[in-house]
């Protein structure tokens, strides 16, 4: 069952940080906490930076491995999951997180292992 190989997650690395920029804004977030736009907006920068060290294809330095990148990936949406409990975001501040911590949750426990050459 387990199907999101490291180029499937590299594809959608680049999109979901710009998302987590841009979202925000868009969705005009920050209403019940200011800590609920910045926080998305941080993590978005700093996915960005982390796509772009991670050894994978879509990688440009190559620095972090792929398996560093999912540990954080993990923590990032156990973060997502428990933020809105502890800056009491409400409304569509708590939902953002909760079904993009969930989001990313689902996407890092159906990674696919790789293939021992």
């Amino acid at each position: 069952m387990k199907f999101v190989t490291k180029r499937i997650h590299a594809f959608l690395d680049y999109p979901v940080a710009l998302a987590l920029i841009a979202l925000p804004f868009i969705l005009g977030l920050g209403t019940s906490n200011p800590v609920a736009l910045q926080l998305s907006v941080a993590t978005g920068i700093a996915a960005l930076i982390l796509t772009i060290l991670t050894d994978h294809h879509l990688g440009m330095v190559k620095v972090i491995p792929y398996k560093i990148h999912l540990i954080v990936d993990f923590l990032v949406a156990i973060v997502f999951i428990i933020a809105p409990f502890i800056f009491s975001f409400e409304g569509i501040d708590a939902y953002f997180y909760w079904v993009n911590g969930i989001a990313v949750l689902t996407v890092v426990s159906l990674h696919k292992p790789e293939a021992i050459a």
